[in-house]
This record gives C-alpha cells, sequence and structure tokens, in this order.
C-alpha cells in the first residue's frame, strides 16, 4: 500500500481500510498460533499497512485543526 494512495482518500474510506487491515491482522494472527500459515511476512507486512492508515489518519486531524 501506497502512501500516496492513501493520502487521496477521505477519512471514512480511511476508517474502512483501517477496520479491513486490523480483521486481517487478527486472522492472520490467529492463523499463525494455531500453525496454519508459514506467511509470517504478512503480519509484518499488514502491521506497517496500519501504522500508515493511522499516521494519515492523524495528519488529516491536524490538518483540519490548524
Amino acid at each position: 500500500m501506497k502512501i500516496t494512495d492513501l493520502r487521496t482518500k477521505g477519512m471514512d474510506e480511511l476508517k474502512t481500510e483501517l477496520k479491513e487491515l486490523l480483521r486481517a491482522q487478527f486472522s492472520l494472527r490467529m492463523q499463525l498460533s494455531t500453525q496454519q500459515t508459514n506467511k509470517t511476512h504478512e503480519i509484518r507486512k499488514v502491521r506497517r499497512d496500519i501504522a500508515r492508515v493511522r499516521t494519515v489518519m492523524q495528519q488529516a486531524k491536524i490538518k483540519v485543526s490548524n
């Protein structure tokens, strides 16, 4: 996921994207704990995408308040 793509989205789209990523993270963690997956690198990707979305949301919030 590219940061430029996230910046073009509205706040509602970012919230839905964040919900989807959090669900994906939960699903990956459960698969890992039950040893159903070997894709440990996916957890890291999803975690970083979550951080990107939250960062863009925070920047938008600061921009609106100024």
